[in-house]
């Protein structure tokens, strides 16, 4: 009985977003009697198979937070009441309402602007792209970039590859970004056309701002996400240790389910130009960049940090506002309702 393997299933505190759940999977996946893990968002749960001899179910959770812990995952064997922790809006409400204040005198002086007339400045890409490196997708990445760092420390080779890493991620997200902006060219979008999307951007971003609150459990359900057989494929390419594997490593990122990213790709598609769909891309790129970097050349986590939920419900805040302004200045232009906003 000791060398069957079984089934257990554990609850999952931590998680927020579909990525959470591939960099979950990946790390379980790699105990040797270990032959299948898959970790479900909405029920927050992870299942099990592995030989894991006559060990009680509370010495195998604690065993497998010691490979998931450092990303901010905990596993236990009795579901565990989620802890909303509304004090961090004590610290997160001033702090988003000055940044939201800062949006406003940049917008006034013409630096930076909101979805419109369903057009995206290359500012406000900027700004979404710092709030995306502050949110749990970016931890994701986060974990991928350590994950790579593991396989190639061995050897004592650690800067060229974070290089390697970056460099992949913004040269794909010019050239894939090109690629979409040039596809959206061969559709002639009208003025409904381009409602639409910027609806559906404004309630990407309106949703994905909920789930950073981590107050209402149940959105978390709707966030849209990448197909899963893309973006586990990325996870697979950190166990390749090969000159090039950074470099691939960076690529892929762009395939992640990170909504931040799929709603900035859907506006792409929208430009209708290659030059157009590079910039916005690169520009968003470039924007999660100093996070990434930090996670790169430091122990920096955002995920891990004490400040955690300061820093998710501050970004959550933030991205509720540009969403809230999306919807309602994407009603005004088409007509439906009278403008709200006229900074």
């Amino acid at each position: 009985m000791e060398n069957q393997s079984k089934r257990y299933i554990f609850h999952v505190t931590g998680m927020h977003c579909r990525s959470c759940e591939l960099l979950i999977e990946d790390e379980l996946k790699n105990l040797s009697n270990i032959s299948m893990a898959d970790a479900n968002l909405g029920r927050k749960i992870v299942t099990v198979d592995g030989n894991f001899g006559d060990r009680d179910r509370e010495n195998i959770a604690s065993e497998l937070t010691g490979l998931i812990s450092k990303h901010g995952y905990y596993l236990s064997v009795e579901k565990i009441s989620g802890k909303r922790n509304w004090l961090d809006f004590k610290f997160a409400l001033p702090i988003a309402l000055a940044f939201i204040v800062a949006f406003i005198l940049l917008q006034k002086a013409g630096l930076v602007n909101l979805i419109g007339t369903g057009k995206v400045s290359l500012g406000t890409a900027f700004v979404v792209g710092v709030i995306a490196s502050l949110s749990t997708c970016m931890a994701v990445v986060g974990g991928l970039v350590l994950s790579m760092s593991a396989t190639f420390s061995k050897e004592g080779d650690k800067i060229r590859p974070q290089i390697l890493f970056h460099v992949g991620r913004i040269v794909s997200f010019i050239v894939f970004g090109g690629i979409i902006g040039a596809i959206g060219s061969a559709f002639t979008l009208d003025a409904s056309a381009n409602f639409v999307i910027s609806l559906l951007i404004g309630l990407i971003m309106l949703i994905l701002g909920i789930n950073l609150l981590d107050v209402f459990h149940w959105s978390k359900r709707l966030q849209p996400t990448m197909p899963r057989f893309l973006s586990s494929h990325a996870f697979n390419i950190t166990k390749i240790n090969h000159t090039l594997t950074p470099f691939l490593i960076g690529v892929s990122t762009f395939f992640l389910p990170c909504g931040f990213t799929q709603a900035m790709q859907i506006f792409t598609l929208s430009t209708g130009s290659f030059v157009s769909g590079a910039m916005t891309m690169l520009v968003f790129a470039l924007g999660t960049f100093p996070i990434l970097a930090l996670v790169s050349f430091s122990s920096f986590s955002v995920n891990t940090s004490s400040k955690a939920g300061v820093f998710f419900k501050t970004a959550g805040l933030i991205v509720i506002m540009f969403a809230i302004f999306n919807i309602i200045n994407s009603l005004a232009a088409i007509g439906l309702i009278s403008p709200v906003f006229n900074f």
